[in-house]
């Protein structure tokens, strides 16, 4: 007997920008300035946004929490102990050569139980770029 596949809609350029603003907005109102990156399931951009006011390097920094909670399927914020020396992700080798970051405010998006993708923020402290994060998923419903 074989099982049906059920097929899952992939993150769309709509979603990005959704994620996007939402997530700038809550850094907005915050009075932060950051950067966020949207990565499909294939770690491919979908939608990058950086505030006048960032740092340049947040833009590099959205884009790896992105890859990290998408390459590993967890919020960044609970890999913090993870990579210290001594941990189980202190040696893990990264893919397509780029450095994993491991700070809050990189999240992986879920659709009907599957990733789809994930969204990063950087600019602020990591407890705000992981509510920021945060604040974008719930746009998605």
């Amino acid at each position: 007997m074989s099982r049906t596949a059920t097929a899952v809609v992939p993150l769309t350029t709509e979603d990005a920008d959704l994620l996007v603003a939402a997530a700038t907005t809550a850094a907005g109102q915050a009075g932060v300035p950051v950067s966020v990156t949207v990565l499909d399931a294939g770690g491919h951009l979908l939608a990058f946004r950086r505030d006048d006011r960032a740092v340049l390097i947040s833009g590099e920094t959205s884009t790896r929490k992105a890859f990290t909670a998408l390459q590993l399927n967890a919020p960044t914020a609970d890999l913090v102990d993870a990579v210290q020396p001594g941990g189980p992700f202190h040696t893990l080798p990264t893919a397509l050569d780029r450095p994993l970051l491991f700070i809050a405010g990189g999240l992986p998006v879920h659709r009907d139980g599957r990733l789809i993708g994930a969204v990063g923020v950087g600019g602020g402290a990591p407890a705000e770029d992981h509510g920021f994060a945060a604040a974008a998923l719930t746009a998605l419903g």
